[in-house]
């Protein structure tokens, strides 16, 4: 089996050249990589991305399970053959998104049942590690707003008020202190490449304490 790592933050952290970033810095080291992405990154998951990103809002409990069916497509055609390829798979985004999105900064967090309806569209398939890069809500605003006006494109997600952001931004934080051997905080508050040291140091330091020598 290969080894699954999610990426986590808020809409603005640079999640996504923090994976690119490590993806082609295994890949100089010789590892198979799978990188990818949620909601999207499957033929189902492309419609229901459009639904999701750029459509009338849903209602939050409606929106919660398009972002879960999306997750059960995409652990079942993407990330779970990858693994069993024996690739490294980087995830942008995975269940702690929807813990941070949908039951914190929609309010479901008080609904029954939910964290099994994780697990299900999980399907057992869980990261190993997840990389946190932690940015203070008006910071990551404040950069969404820059790449907009820069002609860069906006999701509805990235719309939502600071209120809605900093939500998100504490359940990200709470869901580190509940998990710290498996969630790497990391200060995403400085450079492109300071950051991406600080990804790579707090990996091997990980994979050292998981497999010792």
């Amino acid at each position: 089996m290969g080894h699954f790592i999610s990426f986590e933050g808020v809409d603005g952290c640079g999640k996504s050249t923090q994976l690119r970033l490590l993806g082609d810095w295994l890949q100089r080291q010789g590892q198979a990589v799978c990188t990818t992405f949620e909601p999207g990154d499957t033929m189902l998951g492309q419609h229901i991305r459009q639904l999701l990103m750029h459509g009338d809002a849903p209602a939050p409990e409606s929106e919660l399970f398009l972002f879960l069916a999306d997750r059960a497509e995409h652990v079942a055609k993407v990330i779970r053959p990858a693994l069993a390829h024996g690739d490294w798979v980087l995830c942008d985004r995975y269940s702690d998104s929807t813990r941070a999105y949908q039951l914190a900064g929609r309010g479901l967090g008080e609904a029954e049942d939910l964290e099994s309806l994780l697990a299900a569209a999980e399907a057992g398939v869980r990261p190993e590690c997840t990389v946190w890069l932690d940015l203070p809500a008006e910071q990551a605003l404040a950069r969404l707003a820059g790449r907009t006006a820069a002609g860069g494109s906006s999701t509805r997600m990235d719309e939502e008020s600071l209120d809605f952001h900093r939500r998100v931004q504490a359940a990200f934080e709470a869901i580190w202190q509940r998990e710290p051997d498996r969630v790497l905080r990391v200060a995403a508050d400085q450079d492109i490449g300071a950051v991406q040291q600080q990804v790579q140091r707090a990996l091997a330091e990980h994979l050292r304490q998981q497999w010792p020598g």
